[in-house]
């Protein structure tokens, strides 16, 4: 569990300096989302169940509680 403990610090240590890179990223994601459907087509297993829409909001919304937190 130290390993636990090390990688929960270190990451701690890492986004307080950088708050704005898991919104940027969960909105990246989001477009992603977005612009795949024309690449790939409506009817693939990604696109047609959203998978980085979801992803997208999930570590936005994560990203913005931590850097409230922080």
């Amino acid at each position: 569990m130290k390993w636990l403990s090390k990688l929960v610090d270190n990451a701690s240590n890492f986004f307080a300096h950088r708050k704005g890179l898991l919104p940027m990223l969960g909105i990246l994601l989001v477009v992603i989302n977005y612009i795949l459907p024309f690449v790939l087509g409506p009817y693939t297993v990604i696109t047609g169940t959203n998978l980085f829409l979801h992803l997208g909001v999930i570590v936005a919304i994560f990203g913005f509680m931590l850097a409230w937190a922080l």
